[in-house]
């Protein structure tokens, strides 16, 4: 069953079986329809997938790894920081995961593999960096934990700065210390510098140019307070569409395309954020929060505790649910719990955001390892193989992500 369609039905019944008359859920069904997304702020989430859109069919993710390996190339395991830096670029303008995974399993893995890397370790850098796009800001998934929280999508973006980058220094630390000190389990043999890509005529920063405009004119734009993030949603997607014509990438039937798998990623969101209210509401209208709360008292479990089985079972969901499901089924739950336990929302959502992306590269449900896998549809590669290549980041994001929680002024600090 569809997540949207479970929580609807949980939603429904529960509030039915609270109340006893069908009408007053149903009534409360309609009513949530209109009031869950009835708010200018939810253009956000259209106007930054367009941009993200509008930024792949620009092809502007493969000139940031062509800037990107022109800069690492001749390091040990160089193609693979390559691929973490390019993704970290790549993630500032486009705020989704698996467009990430999708742009790079087809620039990447090729030219790795044409160097003799390792296809596990190919694969399994793409598949662990393209999580950027969910953690560097702009982040579909910060939007929409904004609005469960009511926190600031602003502030929201500004935290996760710190992590994002953490999180791409770690990946890239960690290629190379593999490189240096087990080359056998990168590259299965050497190719020598004559077989790396040739050498374009435009300059590396001629490459990089578009998409360092769209990050200062979006994201500078949102931190200086010239407007707002849905303003700058607006403002991101003109800047984008402008580049993606002015290169010539852009015919009406690629503008079509885009059009509608922005409408379709919409639509699947808000009809999400419509569902959750409802089971949100009915959770509140249960007093299932505060029974949570002072069942945590009576047990005289602390914060510590809470935290833990929170993020326990958001990495538990991670292996059967999709990231916006994940918070859209725990966060309503969570929230009160936290609030009432003295959490910062912002840190408590970064803290659970990169939880719920470690979700992304674990088994059976790894969507980023399938959609890596299924885009590159080469017979050497096998799911089981990307799973294997992957398995190491995610570890790398269970370590960042208790340092997170440790240290929460690595969250908290650009506030």
């Amino acid at each position: 069953m569809h997540v949207a369609t479970a929580l609807l039905l949980a939603g429904l019944a529960g509030v039915w079986a609270i109340r006893g008359d069908l009408e007053v859920a149903t009534s409360l069904l309609a009513r949530t329809a209109s009031d869950a997304i009835a708010d200018h702020l939810f253009g956000v989430v259209p106007l930054f997938v367009l941009m993200g859109q509008l930024v792949a069919a620009a092809d502007i993710g493969r000139d940031c790894y062509v800037a990107a390996e022109r800069l690492f190339r001749r390091l040990a395991g160089g193609l693979g920081v390559a691929t973490v830096a390019a993704n970290a670029v790549f993630a500032a303008v486009t705020g989704i995961s698996i467009a990430s995974a999708a742009v790079f399993t087809r620039v990447a893995v090729p030219e790795m593999l044409a160097l003799g890397y390792r296809p596990a370790f190919a694969v399994g850098v793409v598949a662990g960096s393209s999580i950027l796009g969910m953690l560097i800001p702009p982040s579909l998934l910060m939007i929409v934990y904004a609005f469960l929280a009511e926190q600031s999508v602003r502030a929201m973006f500004l935290a996760g700065i710190v992590p994002g980058l953490l999180m791409a220094l770690t990946f890239s630390a960690g290629i190379l210390a593999v490189a240096r000190f087990a080359p056998g389990l990168v590259q299965e043999r050497s190719v020598g510098a004559a077989a790396t890509r040739a050498v374009e005529p435009a300059s590396t920063f001629g490459l990089l140019g578009p998409v360092l405009f769209l990050v200062f004119l979006v994201l500078g734009g949102i931190y200086g307070g010239f407007f707002t993030a849905t303003e700058g949603g607006a403002v991101g997607a003109t800047g984008a569409f402008a580049i993606a014509v002015a290169r010539r990438r852009l015919d009406l039937g690629r503008l079509w395309q885009v059009l509608v798998e922005t409408g379709q990623v919409t639509a699947s969101v808000l009809v999400l954020i419509v569902a959750a209210s409802l089971y949100a509401r009915m959770l509140a209208l249960a007093g299932l929060p505060d029974l949570a709360v002072r069942w945590l008292g009576a047990a005289g479990l602390g914060p510590e505790a809470f935290l833990a089985g929170h993020l326990l079972l958001v990495l538990l969901l991670g292996t059967i649910l999709d990231s916006t499901s994940i918070l859209l089924v725990t966060v309503p739950l969570a929230l009160p719990i936290a609030r009432t336990l003295g959490f910062d929302l912002v840190w408590f959502g970064i803290v659970t955001i990169v939880a719920v992306e470690i979700g992304l590269l674990t088994p059976p449900f790894g969507l980023s390892v399938y959609v890596v896998t299924g885009t590159l549809a080469d017979p050497r590669v096998s799911l089981w193989t990307t799973f294997a290549g992957a398995a190491p980041f995610a570890l790398a994001m269970l370590a960042v992500l208790l340092l997170l929680i440790a240290f929460p002024g690595l969250v908290l600090l650009p506030l």
